[in-house]
């Protein structure tokens, strides 16, 4: 069978993302980038301005998005629902972080799922000239999310496994690296990404008032051992594995998540310290999934950044 030829993507972002556009622009030479004007009126309200609306006839169009903020969520999706009606042949929104839903728990009568209403709004994007948008989205949180969107909008679900996977082959000790997850939800999420690796699993009891990690399977003695999740807000529930995995033997701990959210600089807790080293995690690698953290970790130990640049490229030409 004849393999599709490869397209000419023409590629909008929102204003927090340029410098991962530029990257993934950088990496393949299908991928031409394209202005909006970010402006607004007096009174708050955007008032953008697409450049060069003609030039996006016939051509496959996409838009990297970031929802970093409820207040940047309106502007964005307006340039979203507008962006296919240009007539463009094809259209694809790339949402690394779908942030909705992270510490949603749908308990009882009154809790509201924002996530499902996200996936709503996104699933009324206008349809293109080629049909249906395509919705890119790395690692959402809640499996079930999935099932949120509607039938108006093709949702691919991409995984940042593969960037640490690359990151892992590269180390020294790389035959010493046995993979932890945090609780049974993290395993279930990737563990058949990584079952050529140990594994360790992790879980909370309850031990009085207090919710305490223990190790439920696997023995991270004298190995490399990386706690892997999906994201990480206060990093409290790392923290605590890092010191159980300490505590039963593990050489040394390091963690990969794919989205480092971060709220009110909890990054800071893991920043390495003179008198601490030793404690601290060996590395903590994440992606650029969320652009406003890695402008704030740059240049800090132990963080690294593996960039979703190519993964992003290629998954514009599916």
């Amino acid at each position: 069978m004849e393999r599709p030829k490869k397209k000419q993507v023409l590629l909008f972002h929102c204003e927090e993302a340029e410098e991962l556009a530029r990257k993934v622009a950088a990496h393949s030479g299908l991928v031409k980038l394209q202005c909006i004007n970010w402006r607004s009126f007096d009174d708050g309200f955007p008032n953008l301005f697409i450049k060069n609306a003609h030039d996006i006839r016939g051509q496959h169009v996409a838009f990297l998005a970031s929802f970093s903020s409820t207040a940047v969520i309106f502007e964005q999706l307006s340039v979203i629902y507008a962006l296919p009606m240009l007539f463009a042949a094809s259209f694809t929104v790339v949402l690394p972080f779908f942030p909705t839903g992270s510490f949603e728990r749908i308990e009882e009568e009154g809790d509201v799922a924002t996530a499902f209403t996200l996936a709503r709004m996104l699933s009324n994007t206008p349809i293109s000239r080629g049909g249906p948008t395509s919705l890119v989205i790395y690692d959402i949180h809640a499996l079930q999310e999935r099932f949120y969107f509607s039938d108006t909008i093709l949702p691919l679900f991409v995984t940042g496994i593969p960037l640490l996977k690359q990151r892992l082959q590269l180390l020294p000790e790389s035959d010493k690296v046995v993979i932890a997850f945090p609780d049974d939800g993290a395993w279930k999420r990737f563990h058949k990404l990584l079952d050529d690796f140990p594994v360790v699993i992790c879980n909370k009891v309850r031990e009085g008032d207090k919710r305490i990690v223990r190790i439920k399977e696997g023995d991270p003695t004298g190995y490399h051992v990386v706690i892997v999740d999906d994201l990480v807000q206060s990093g409290g529930t790392l923290i605590e594995c890092q010191k159980v995995l300490a505590a039963h033997g593990a050489a040394k701990v390091s963690a990969y998540v794919t989205h480092g959210v971060f709220p009110k600089k909890s990054w800071e807790r893991f920043l390495h310290k003179s008198e601490e080293v030793e404690k601290a995690f060996a590395h903590f690698w994440i992606t650029d999934s969320c652009p406003h953290t890695v402008k704030a970790i740059a240049g800090k130990a132990p963080f690294q950044v593996l960039s979703l640049a190519g993964s992003i490229a290629d998954a514009l030409q599916i």
